[in-house]
């Protein structure tokens, strides 16, 4: 993932994605706030999804980052597991924690009609592959292979992303997302829920980053993100979760409970040595 790329030009480029990935939420409510619409429908949540992939698109074309690590190549032959896997990673990790919340009696699962949740999760797709092309062009698409070619290791490479991803999520949380749903996902508190969220964030990099590092290609990574999105976000959503307080903390498939962050890193130890040692 190297590239001609010198270290010092790579370290200051990485500064200025960084900054404006973390500031474009900031700069986007600035803006609502400016012309006067409200947070969930003014343009400020278009300039927080897409200035951070866009700026590691000028960096790349304008800056001397260039090309050579972008990922841009789907590879499907090359990458079929890893497809695959990106396919079936969320549902199944998703079904662990509710099979190990319902066992402690802490979370209830309310079925809706098949039928329906399936086309609420068929109507999730679209939306969701197209806001993860912005988003996984900037974090696995840019930061992670520019760590990289700055020299950075695996696991740092994916901590640094995971901390710039969850500071990036703060001013959803805070501005876009109405009152009503960051209370009903929120019930311990702000603060505890801003430390879950960024330890389950940096948790979910590593598994992310892994698997950019294995197959060599962003397009697995929109894959996986955007059926996790679909999936446990509709579900959630559709109400087939009812959850204690204590099963929030510890089985919520969102990535700030307990199991979900020890899945993840066990999982990314065992991609890890996978990828390490040849695949």
């Amino acid at each position: 993932m190297h590239s001609a790329h010198s270290s010092g030009a790579a370290i200051r480029n990485l500064a200025v994605f960084a900054a404006v990935a973390v500031s474009a939420g900031w700069i986007g409510r600035g803006l609502d706030v400016a012309v006067g619409s409200p947070a969930s429908e003014g343009p400020g949540q278009l300039v927080w999804i897409a200035a951070p992939a866009l700026t590691g698109l000028l960096l790349r074309a304008f800056a001397g980052d260039g090309w050579t690590d972008a990922g841009l190549r789907p590879s499907f032959g090359a990458n079929r597991g890893w497809y695959l896997f990106a396919l079936f990673f969320s549902p199944v990790s998703t079904l662990l924690m509710v099979l190990v919340g319902l066992a402690f009696g802490i979370m209830r699962f309310a079925a809706p009609d098949a039928g329906h949740l399936l086309r609420l999760i068929a109507l999730a797709l679209l939306p969701s592959f197209f806001k993860n092309i912005f988003e996984e062009f900037a974090w696995r698409g840019y930061l992670t292979p520019r760590l990289s070619a700055a020299g950075a290791q695996d696991a740092l490479n994916h901590a640094l992303t995971g901390i710039v991803w969850a500071a990036w999520h703060v001013p959803y949380y805070l501005f876009f997302l109405d009152r009503a749903t960051f209370a009903a996902i929120s019930p311990h508190g702000e603060a505890l829920f801003y430390t879950m969220m960024f330890a389950g964030v940096i948790s979910l990099a590593l598994v992310y980053g892994e698997l950019r590092l294995l197959s060599g290609s962003v397009w697995p990574v929109v894959m996986l993100h955007t059926v996790s999105n679909a999936v446990t976000g509709t579900m959630l959503l559709s109400g087939c979760f009812r959850m204690t307080p204590m099963a929030d903390l510890v089985v919520s498939p969102l990535p700030g409970s307990l199991l979900s962050i020890a899945l993840n890193v066990a999982l990314w130890l065992w991609l890890s040595r996978y990828r390490r040692s040849g695949g």
